[in-house]
């Protein structure tokens, strides 16, 4: 049987995101035994304007597009065209992706295998600073009438490929397309000789792009599993597609277990800002209700205060004051509470939603503050933050999946300090100002409900203990 035809294929767009942008050109070269035997080419309406920027780029503007069949009423053609051949192309899983996506529209399921020759390129010559089209281009003295053409860059790929096996001899070009296809799955700007070391165990990972930018932090129980599977998706998550496109380099630090690996998930990104992490970011200055005792209502302060001992309770974790208050009034409402008693309207006597029928009188002598200062603290209950319940700085021993191995975590006031190797070690370790953070509370809560159940052991550094955490903060 002969082997399956190479199709030197490429694909211009309205933009990086194949879920959401298309194509508006097509090209593709059929090579059997050494020599170009069919071609294909069209423009395509993508049923939606150019963005200025990337018709600067192609030179393809809305105009051309107007008589352009849409992908959808070639794609049965096409496909037929393309049959079992195997796609070449520059960075292949952006263009694959954008492939897949738009025969998905078509009702079509659309499959093939790749080589990437920006992958082939590092494997010929690691040494290169540049591998994109336009610097192969060039180093090959490779002649492009149109750059960022299909057509033109589909022949290139053609070209450089004719290139690469007169420059090379059989074994080494047999090497590097043999090494391409194990790792085909891998962004083709990282090397895989990174992944090697990956373990199968809990810790946290790190996308890095050029010089060094941190592109995303994340955390498994399986770091193998996981940092994988970011790239097994990139043509149907947007996001995974723009990691995939940037990733160079990769690094990680095991923990115990998953209670280590989402606190210094939480550190990392706070220290760093990855530009893909949304969530654990910087949170700014967090607000909470404060309720002291033998107060008639609550006043609202800094969250950071859940890190220094206080009396009476807490409730919620607000980004701003406004979302303090609005949720306040919401619970106001729902529970008929006075706003005037719970400061949030100013004025004496009756307030003006007991005259709507909304309050039951606080406000002028109807209900009693002992008895609204406790229906207004059950309304709240659910949004109750535990307060510290040890008189002082505890270590946390987290037992890791090999039973010799733990890490030992100390925490004050739900301030996490760091971790050690060892008990000894954890006693030493003094925050010089530690900062409380709500993410961080949230993860410290989670585990310490049941510590058992997540194979942790709790030694206080001061005296005696008092109740366990309550629920967190929804």
């Amino acid at each position: 049987m002969s082997e399956a035809p190479l199709i030197f294929i490429d694909v211009e767009t309205t933009g990086t995101r194949a879920t959401r942008d298309r194509i508006t050109e097509v090209a593709a070269l059929k090579v059997v035994d050494g020599s170009i035997t069919e071609r294909w080419s069209s423009l395509i309406n993508p049923g939606c304007k150019i963005p200025a920027h990337i018709s600067q780029l192609t030179g393809i503007k809305d105009g051309m597009l107007t008589h352009a069949p849409s992908f959808q009423q070639v794609a049965a053609e096409f496909r037929q065209w393309l049959g079992d051949g195997r796609l070449v192309a520059h960075n292949a899983r952006f263009d694959y992706s954008f492939l897949r996506n738009e025969f998905k529209r078509s009702g079509i399921d659309f499959r093939a295998t790749l080589i990437c020759t920006l992958r082939v390129s590092r494997r010929l010559a690691p040494q290169a600073a540049q591998h994109n089209l336009a610097a192969l281009v060039e180093r090959y003295a490779i002649a492009v009438d149109r750059h960022h053409r299909a057509e033109d860059d589909a022949l290139a790929l053609w070209q450089l490929w004719q290139a690469w096996q007169r420059l090379y001899d059989k074994a080494t070009w047999q090497a590097a397309l043999s090494d391409e296809q194990r790792h085909r799955s891998l962004p083709a700007h990282l090397d895989s000789t990174q992944l090697e070391g990956l373990p199968s165990t809990p810790g946290v990972y790190l996308f890095y792009g050029h010089n060094r930018l941190p592109l995303y932090v994340g955390k498994s129980i399986n770091l193998r599993s996981r940092v994988l599977g970011h790239f097994q998706r990139d043509y149907q998550d947007d996001k995974e597609m723009r990691l995939a496109q940037q990733i160079q380099h990769v690094e990680w630090e095991e923990t115990a277990g998953d209670m280590g690996a989402q606190l210094r998930e939480a550190q990392l990104i706070k220290q760093l800002m990855p530009i893909m992490n949304r969530q654990l970011r910087r949170q700014g200055k967090l607000n909470t209700w404060h309720w002291p005792a033998k107060q008639h209502a609550p006043t609202l302060i800094n969250g950071s205060a859940l890190g220094q001992p206080q009396s009476g309770s807490f409730y919620g974790l607000f980004r701003s004051a406004k979302e303090a208050k609005d949720t306040l009034r919401s619970l106001s409402e729902t529970h008929q509470l006075c706003p005037q008693v719970l400061g949030l309207e100013k004025g004496k006597g009756r307030c003006f939603a007991n005259q709507l029928g909304k309050c039951k009188g606080a406000c002028c002598g109807k209900e009693g503050l002992k008895e609204h200062t406790q229906r207004a603290q059950e309304a709240m209950e659910k949004l109750q933050v535990g307060t510290w319940p040890w008189p002082g700085r505890i270590v946390i021993r987290e037992k890791g999946q090999n039973t010799r191995s733990s890490a030992y975590h100390v925490v004050d006031h739900w301030c996490y300090l760091g971790r050690a190797g060892t008990l000894t070690a954890a006693r030493k370790l003094i925050a010089s100002n530690p900062q409380f953070d709500a993410d961080t509370y949230r993860i410290l809560n989670r585990f310490l409900r049941n510590p058992e159940q997540h194979c942790l052991k709790i030694t206080q550094l001061e005296n005696q203990p008092a109740s366990m955490p309550k629920t967190a903060p929804r």
